[in-house]
């Protein structure tokens, strides 16, 4: 093999690896904001709904030691982290079809 055709393959090899490594730090990120997201939501809308369930349940809220719409933030906080890791990570690792 060629001193030239081995520096081509090195450079295609890092080049992949680089793109994997990018898409790796994009479902990372994705799946941060999307927890936020999901904080910020699950403590708006499940505030509302837990307040609700008080009313028709007689007893407050409880997750995680927290009342109301703290604990509501913390399930729409995981709720948002695994929807958006999952759906980043299959959007930008799927197999793509060559056409």
């Amino acid at each position: 093999m060629n001193t030239k055709q081995g520096e081509l393959l090195m450079t295609s090899l890092m080049i992949k690896i680089a793109k994997i490594a990018l898409r790796v730090l994009a479902v990372i990120l994705i799946g941060c904001v999307s927890a936020v997201i999901g904080l910020i939501l699950g403590a708006i809308v499940g505030g509302n709904l837990a307040a609700i369930y008080e009313i028709v349940f007689g007893q407050e809220f409880v997750f995680n030691g927290r009342v109301g719409y703290e604990a509501t933030g913390q399930i729409g906080f995981i709720l948002g982290a695994l929807t958006g890791l999952i759906a980043s990570s299959v959007l930008l690792f799927r197999r793509r079809t060559k056409k």
